[in-house]
């Protein structure tokens, strides 16, 4: 799961469980403990003390009561060293309601074909767009301290954090979840594609992916539907995220019911 916390591992895991004491905060970090605090929460991130242990907040923030931020992206490539962002949509959804939403194409000078053709976005379609800096400015402000929640969210979220430090800001530390592993454990299905969830799943008709805020709303739909199959036991976001992890995935189909279908179809005919 991403994060750009400079701790390890184990104290990362204890600020969403059983806490961190204060020797071993200071044992990782340069600065002082309450500066620290102050510049992870204007990175994202909320941890707060309790009963002499530190926690990130969301380990007390109730999943109805959590604002969680979906976003998706759209590149004009895979790398952060030579591509960029040329569109990002999100929507702020608290309790399973929209709240809030934040879309914008960003103006880019080299857009191949290929993407062209998947995406339907040109250089063209983004020469009166604002400026990657002033996207990315908008959007942090948009995001605040709220849960980042993307369809395989690695992706998404290292792209952004990455063009965080390319404009100037710092990388982002917000607390993740990714709707493909959620989907993994909360749904059987033979496939966990986007695309293949929304069609066999009835998630968005009006679906055209590859675009950003349509995927958005597409996994919105996703993470309602996942919630609802979710393990009673979740009552914090922290336990959310930990069942993204480690809960068991679910047994998949042995057959694609869409390819069965199909041959069925073309063995008639």
């Amino acid at each position: 799961m991403p994060t750009n916390l400079p701790l390890s591992q184990k104290s990362i895991s204890r600020l969403g469980s059983k806490g961190l004491a204060l020797e071993v905060l200071r044992s990782e970090i340069d600065e002082g403990v309450n500066l620290t605090l102050e510049i992870w929460r204007a990175q994202g991130v909320s941890v707060l003390k309790k009963h002499g242990y530190f926690y990130f907040e969301t380990k007390f923030t109730p999943v109805e009561e959590a604002t969680f931020c979906i976003v998706d992206i759209e590149t004009n490539g895979s790398k952060i060293q030579r591509h960029q962002i040329i569109e990002i949509a999100a929507l702020k959804i608290r309790n399973g309601e929209v709240i809030d939403r934040f879309e914008s194409l960003v103006q880019c000078n080299t857009i191949n074909q290929v993407i062209s053709d998947l995406t339907g976005i040109s250089v063209e379609d983004t020469k009166d767009a604002p400026t990657l800096k002033e996207v990315l400015y908008d959007f942090k402000v948009f995001l605040e301290e709220n849960i980042f929640v993307a369809h395989d969210v690695k992706f998404d979220y290292n792209f952004i954090s990455a063009s965080f430090e390319k404009v100037g800001l710092e990388p982002m530390m917000n607390r993740a979840l990714c709707s493909l592993a959620l989907a993994e454990r909360t749904i059987t299905s033979y496939r966990y594609a986007l695309s293949y969830l929304s069609e066999t799943l009835g998630l968005n008709a009006n679906a055209t992916h590859h675009r950003a805020m349509v995927d958005v709303q597409t996994t919105y739909e996703l993470v309602l539907l996942s919630l609802k199959n979710c393990n009673k036991n979740i009552h914090n976001v922290e336990d959310l995220i930990k069942f993204s992890k480690e809960a068991r995935r679910l047994k998949r189909p042995k057959l694609d019911p869409f390819a069965e279908e199909e041959e069925k179809t073309i063995s008639s005919n």
